[in-house]
């Protein structure tokens, strides 16, 4: 079943009931006049709220909610991009292009995407199922090339094992968050590990 077209802007923003329970309970967390501070827990409680982005209604009421100027919220908003300013698929995919995932590969993962889904960074696919972008260093640097797909890190990977988790997404499948190789954490690679990085045996 095709995934539905992507949600048109927000013209205005209103928190969920459950999410105004949950603002309650993080305005708490922060010292009398330090609630500027929740500028960006409060962001992403609005992103997940509207389907992946934060539009710019959204932006409005939470300035106004903590007594801020618009344009520090948009200062906020268009420094970290973990922030989306734009409708994103379904599957949002994050790669990472810092140099130890550069070195790794993260390019021949960039066009897998444009082979198999036809989207280049900053795109989506006509169906809404997928976004791409790169961003910078996502912390997985010993287990590069790595993305983040939603909120999940998905690491070791080569362009098989990717276009294999691309088509497994694509078909509603149940995909594996972690290393590709089924290492934990970055615990060191075997010489059969290994090889999937490189065309020389160990000696």
């Amino acid at each position: 079943m095709p995934h539905n077209p992507l949600p048109k802007a927000f013209k205005t923003f209103e928190f969920s009931k459950e999410n105004e329970e949950r603002i309650n309970e993080i305005l708490q967390r922060y010292p009398e006049g330090r609630q500027a501070s929740a500028i960006l827990p409060l962001f992403d409680l609005a992103q997940r709220q509207c389907g992946g982005w934060l539009p710019g209604s959204a932006i409005e009421k939470i300035t106004a909610l903590l007594d801020l100027p618009v344009i520090r919220g948009y200062e906020v908003a268009t420094f970290y991009t973990m922030f989306n300013l734009k409708p994103v698929g379904r599957y949002h995919i994050q790669v990472c292009g810092t140099t130890p995932c550069m070195l790794r590969g993260s390019e021949n993962l960039k066009s897998v995407c444009k082979q198999h889904l036809g989207i280049e960074s900053g795109e989506t696919t006509k169906d809404g199922l997928f976004t791409l972008n790169e961003v910078e260093c996502i912390g997985a640097c010993v287990n590069a090339p790595a993305i983040q797909l939603n909120d999940d890190y998905f690491e070791d990977l080569n362009e098989e094992t990717f276009q294999k988790l691309l088509e497994d997404l694509s078909a509603g499948r149940e995909v594996k968050p972690g290393s590709a190789l089924g290492r934990q954490g970055s615990a060191p690679l075997n010489s059969d590990q290994y090889s999937v990085f490189s065309n020389k045996k160990d000696d």
